[in-house]
């Protein structure tokens, strides 16, 4: 996962695309603050499918599944 500023964003929006394309993730920070993330939407979709299902099953500790989940989604750089 990469982090950059919105400003960096803005001027090399080719550059963090190409990253996302390729399965990368850019945290995008402004003020100090993280404000996005940039995913590809193949990984977004799947990210959302998979947080549903145990919604739908009705059988889920919310706190625990996220844990899980965003953790199966963080790539390290």
């Amino acid at each position: 996962m990469t982090m950059a500023t919105a400003t960096e964003i803005q001027n090399n929006f080719g550059k963090y695309l190409r990253m996302v394309q390729t399965g990368g993730e850019i945290i995008v920070v402004k003020n100090g603050k993280e404000v996005a993330r940039l995913v590809s939407h193949e990984k977004s979709v799947s990210f959302l499918t998979d947080s549903l299902t145990g919604v739908l099953k009705g059988d889920y500790d919310d706190k625990q599944i996220r844990t899980e989940r965003m953790s199966k989604y963080e790539s390290v750089d």
